[in-house]
């Protein structure tokens, strides 16, 4: 018996002596940034969407002209794949997932040029269909689900060279569009994302800082905690709280023409802001997807001198965040378990044939 007490006490103290290791290695990841594989066609003005676990950035622009790329990213493997273009090249247009197919609403086909196109990719298939167009052709737009249902809200055109108050819905299963309560006020090159079935309208222009918010259940609109720093043309992501806690992360933008590489930090819990580290590479019209808590900042342009169009793919891991252990880690309990499961076993064994 001494002999089996002397080896589970050398067997724990290791598991302890190990441990420290382990939870340095998952917090050295927390909070921080790195760069992976940049997308094979930059560009800015781009639609970013999320179907099991892959990322799909599509449209977009150098400035001069609009794209209908669709190119594919794997998280898990670094790697890109190009996939069937949209049907029409646009930028600044809305995007959206529901029943694991995206739709890409609205945009920009050219200089003061704006499309009412509806249009949905099928990753499954790899294949596009045409839905009913948007009833106010315009850009600057974000494309919300809620209740599987798509909100398309604000934006704007430069003819007449206004912010549009228009807050219009569309239903994939009847494909059709209703007129809910306009947004207070017209914004476009927002940054939104929806929290608790509501929906959070951000910013909207340089020194912008309106936190606009839209309660589809009950159609009607408040107001929170202003961003600490107004830009536009920032992108969202939000950390779903599965992994990491729940947050929307306001990334990027534009201030005097230039881009910035904030990292803005909403707790809709508490309505509070904080800076969080700020991206490698600043840059605005840039799209952020959300893999398994993960936020990837993807294209953008970092500045309007010469139009810099940027492909950087920069990955950032939110504070914190716990992950899902690989293997390796819990090794040493199961070398513990098994060299437990083997003396008393042969203790047993041991007195038996005694």
């Amino acid at each position: 018996m001494k002999k089996i007490i002397s080896s589970l006490v050398i067997i724990f103290i290791a598991t302890f002596l190990l441990s420290p290791f382990l939870v340095v290695v998952v917090k050295a990841a927390e909070n921080s940034w790195t760069t992976m594989e940049p997308m094979p066609t930059a560009r800015s003005g781009l639609g970013v969407a999320v179907v099991d676990g892959k990322i799909y950035v599509m449209g977009g622009s150098n400035y001069l002209d609009r794209f209908s790329t669709n190119e594919m990213y794997n998280p898990a493997t670094n790697i890109w794949t190009t996939k069937t273009p949209m049907p029409t090249p646009r930028s600044s247009f809305g995007i959206s997932v529901v029943d694991n197919k995206i739709y890409c609403i609205g945009g920009s086909t050219g200089d003061w040029e704006y499309t009412d196109a509806n249009e949905v990719y099928d990753p499954a298939t790899d294949t596009w269909e045409t839905k009913t167009s948007m009833p106010t052709p315009r850009n600057g737009i974000d494309a919300n689900v809620v209740n599987g249902k798509i909100y398309v809200i604000g934006g704007g055109q430069r003819t007449p060279n206004d912010n549009f108050d228009i807050n219009e819905v569309y239903d994939p299963a009847t494909d059709s569009w209703t007129t809910k309560t306009p947004i207070p006020t017209g914004v476009e090159g927002y940054a939104s994302a929806v929290v608790g079935n509501k929906i959070y309208i951000m910013g909207g222009a340089v020194g912008v800082t309106l936190n606009q918010i839209y309660d589809p259940e009950t159609d009607t609109w408040s107001n929170g905690a202003s961003l600490p720093t107004g830009v536009d043309s920032a992108a969202v992501g939000v950390s779903a709280g599965d992994t990491a806690t729940e947050r929307i992360y306001v990334m990027g933008g534009k201030e005097n023409l230039d881009g910035v590489n904030l990292n803005q930090v909403y707790d809709p819990e508490t309505d509070t802001w904080v800076y969080g580290p700020t991206m490698p590479t600043a840059r605005y019209g840039l799209g952020v997807a959300v893999v398994d808590d993960i936020l990837y900042a993807i294209g953008g342009r970092e500045g309007w001198v010469g139009f810099p169009i940027s492909a950087a793919n920069e990955r950032y891991t939110p504070a914190d965040f716990i992950p899902e252990f690989p293997s390796w880690t819990i090794l040493p309990l199961l070398i513990a378990a098994t060299l437990v499961g083997v003396i008393i076993r042969n203790k047993i064994r041991k007195r038996c044939i005694e």
